[in-house]
């Protein structure tokens, strides 16, 4: 029930709402006009993304003397009011989330040189020197997979050599096939007791050898005797 007194206040206009006497006032909740400020929308490629300035401002770069209220760097706007910015908007993900989250998340069709070259054009030097050493990181671990191989030997034996053979194998060389009668097609035909016995290494490129150190002495008896192969 209203009173006299507050349909008075109505009728003199005053600003204050009218509210039951058994209530509480629920006020709106309402956005800053300094959080408002905060946004920034950037048209990067032709992608939007929005993300704000204090993300933008973590590190000294072209993207922090953007988005500043007073920027000292000139660039276009689309129809939304978003800064205009010509570079790909997919590498442009990866910086932004580094910005975000100090942390370098690459998708499987990305590389590291597409993100160096946007963390160069924006000048974000931290970025740069995070890139440049996953880069290097890589480049060593794709060395160090193709420095390592394995390399096969094939020895003839007589029969009665093969079990001294196996027992003689050293130095990371290991027994893969024993061949006993002629392979089909092959134009060779082993004489009766006669097998060729394969093995194989792990063989690093980096590490230069001496071929002669490779097997034990037993076995490279044995490789003078197969030097028809």
């Amino acid at each position: 029930m209203f009173t006299n007194d507050k349909l008075l206040n109505q009728q003199n206009g005053d600003s204050n709402s009218v509210v039951n006497s058994d209530s509480h006032s629920i006020s709106k909740p309402t956005i800053s006009s300094n959080s408002k400020r905060d946004w920034v929308l950037l048209n990067v490629g032709g992608k939007h993304f929005m993300t704000t300035r204090s993300t933008l401002s973590k590190e000294e770069s072209f993207l922090c003397r953007l988005c500043q209220h007073e920027p000292d760097l000139k660039t276009d706007v689309d129809d939304r009011g978003a800064y205009l910015i010509d570079r790909d908007p997919n590498y442009f993900n990866v910086v932004l989330n580094y910005l975000r989250h100090g942390k370098l998340i690459l998708e499987t069709n990305l590389v590291e040189e597409g993100v160096l070259e946007e963390a160069e054009f924006y000048n974000i030097r931290p970025l740069i020197e995070l890139v440049k050493e996953k880069i290097r990181e890589r480049d060593r671990r794709k060395f160090n997979d193709c420095a390592t191989n394995r390399v096969y030997r094939v020895i003839q034996c007589q029969e009665k050599e093969v079990t001294q053979l196996m027992s003689s194998l050293s130095d990371g060389w290991q027994f893969e096939q024993l061949i006993g009668h002629s392979p089909v097609g092959s134009s060779y035909m082993y004489p009766e007791g006669e097998f060729l016995c394969i093995v194989s290494k792990q063989y690093d490129r980096g590490t230069r050898e001496d071929n002669n150190t490779c097997v034990s002495e037993r076995v490279k008896i044995l490789q003078e005797r197969g030097s028809r192969m």
